[in-house]
């Protein structure tokens, strides 16, 4: 049997319905096998009824940082996101007021080595960093994009205190004008 979802190591901040995906990968020396996708196991481990309506495939550089993203309104997005080339930090904050957990973040390494995936359920922000000199990010969505919902918060916001794990003399991260003037936390329309 596959082991397809464990929790999220201890050492980074809990979240309430995030999860890391780490596989059971098959290898030899013709190379590798892993179940990247069970709807059903999917949704016994999140405890949910989610289907995946859109995938969608990013690359980017070394040093490109891309988010805080989420969607208002009915398109609220729940994000699969795994890394098939390259190497990212992978972030997801809790943009709901009536959690437990609102305004905690985890930042989690995904690679093309580990293979693990970072489930966001919807009502959270997402973002990452490129570690590698370019990433391919897969990820899949439970709601279509939306521009009239399409929200966003600065990567670098006080009140949140991300750390990105930012590469060492890289200079600052590489940011398209949407993210670069993204407002601040304390200004960001979220969700109750």
């Amino acid at each position: 049997m596959i082991a397809f979802l464990r929790p999220l190591r201890p050492r980074f901040p809990m979240q309430a319905e995030a999860k890391l995906l780490t596989p059971r990968i098959l290898s030899d020396d013709r190379g590798f096998f892993f179940e990247s996708w069970n709807l059903e196991r999917f949704n016994q481990e999140v405890d949910g009824n989610y289907t995946f309506i859109q995938d969608n495939h990013s690359r980017s550089k070394q040093g490109v940082l891309r988010g805080i993203h989420y969607q208002i309104g009915a398109n609220q997005q729940g994000k699969l996101v795994r890394v098939v080339r390259g190497s990212i930090i992978d972030v997801a904050v809790d943009l709901r007021r009536s959690s437990p957990t609102f305004k905690r973040w985890i930042a989690v390494e995904l690679n093309d080595i580990n293979h693990q995936q970072l489930w966001i359920p919807p009502g959270f922000g997402h973002g990452f960093y490129v570690l590698s000199h370019e990433a391919d990010v897969l990820y899949k969505t439970t709601a279509p994009y939306d521009p009239q919902g399409e929200r966003s918060i600065i990567w670098n916001d006080p009140e949140l205190g991300i750390d990105w794990q930012l590469l060492p003399n890289a200079g600052a991260p590489l940011l398209s004008g949407k993210d670069a003037n993204a407002p601040q936390f304390a200004n960001a329309e979220i969700f109750e």
